[in-house]
């Protein structure tokens, strides 16, 4: 299990320390929980000493140890996975003794003098960069090449399909499917567990069709149709904006919401945002001005009441008078 350094067994590899020779466990709580966190306190002191036994080496952070391979095994939480069955190609590769070998994922391609994949998007020898077939004696008259390649690589498609459906099930048999096919298929357990199959209710089945249906970019708006399908449901509230281009009544209706988001905003936080001191001097500094104003305005009108007014009238009689004098 492990080294014995006064009386504990430590594992250096999982940096565990073992004490199995525990006294008589106290009646009362508090000294059961002192017991504990002394022996846990013990226990560290130990694995901390016996890390400081090992050889260690200089680094710039400080000396590094290397570890010893842990000596405990722990229980695992899942069971051991169960071996998958032997496919078809796989129990014919055997009796045949054929080996895998690793294929190099660039090929060189003689038609257009450079290197392509050999799988996928412009793959080497794509029977769509093929302007020309060559005949064959075997060939029958009037069919078409090309039209003959593409039925021939559907039916090879169509039997990789068909293989790969016969190896999950005969997986299922034994209970090796691969996770993510168990998560697809929600009828079917997980690995591992004991759950019974449940059968997918109709519920379900709906809403899994509805969010197929409202994946696509458009929300579904623009795909086709199936015979009898019904629209799907929106059980949540749509949100609603306001129009960018403000028009009648726009306005305040954006005031009114950053209002009542202030409101919030101040009624959950109204003990630290609002300083009752400071609106008392505010409102008194206030009722001064405004008194202040209109003791002012008082005055000035007792003032004006007690000056001479002017006539509004001129003496044009005498400017008439001295100007024809002056003309004389």
């Amino acid at each position: 299990m492990g080294d014995e350094q006064g009386g504990y067994q430590i594992d250096l590899g999982n940096l565990t320390a073992f004490d199995h020779q525990f006294a008589s466990v106290p009646d009362n709580r508090e000294d059961l929980l002192k017991e504990c966190i002394s022996h846990g306190t013990k226990l560290i002191q130990a694995v901390a000493d016996a890390l400081f036994n090992l050889p260690s080496t200089e680094d710039a952070s400080g000396p590094v140890v290397s570890l010893p391979p842990p000596s405990t095994k722990f229980p695992r939480e899942k069971p051991l996975p169960k071996p998958k069955p032997l496919t078809n190609w796989a129990e014919f590769a055997i009796k045949k003794g054929i080996q895998n070998r690793k294929k190099d994922k660039r090929v060189y391609d003689k038609q257009t003098d450079s290197w392509k994949r050999r799988y996928g998007y412009d793959r080497v020898n794509d029977d769509n960069d093929l302007p020309i077939i060559e005949a064959k004696m075997t060939d029958e008259p009037g069919v078409d090449p090309f039209a003959k390649r593409r039925s021939e690589k559907k039916q090879r498609v169509e039997k990789q399909e068909k293989n790969r459906l016969h190896n999950l099930k005969a997986a299922a048999k034994v209970g090796t499917l691969p996770s993510h096919v168990q998560l697809a298929a929600t009828a079917l357990p997980i690995t591992g567990t004991q759950a019974a199959p449940r059968k997918v209710s109709k519920d379900e089945l709906q809403n899994v069709a509805g969010m197929a249906a409202t994946s696509t970019a458009s929300g579904g708006k623009f795909d086709k149709k199936l015979a009898g399908e019904k629209p799907p449901k929106h059980d949540k509230k749509y949100r609603k904006f306001l129009p960018v281009v403000e028009g009648s009544g726009m306005g305040s209706l954006e005031k009114q919401q950053s209002d009542k988001i202030l409101n919030k905003l101040m009624a959950k936080n109204s003990h630290e945002i609002f300083n009752v001191g400071k609106a008392v001097d505010m409102y008194n500094a206030k009722s001064d001005k405004k008194r202040r104003n209109q003791q002012q305005g008082k005055t000035s009108s007792t003032l004006s009441k007690l000056k001479v007014k002017k006539s509004p009238y001129k003496n044009k009689s005498t400017k008439k008078s001295s100007s024809r004098g002056k003309s004389k």
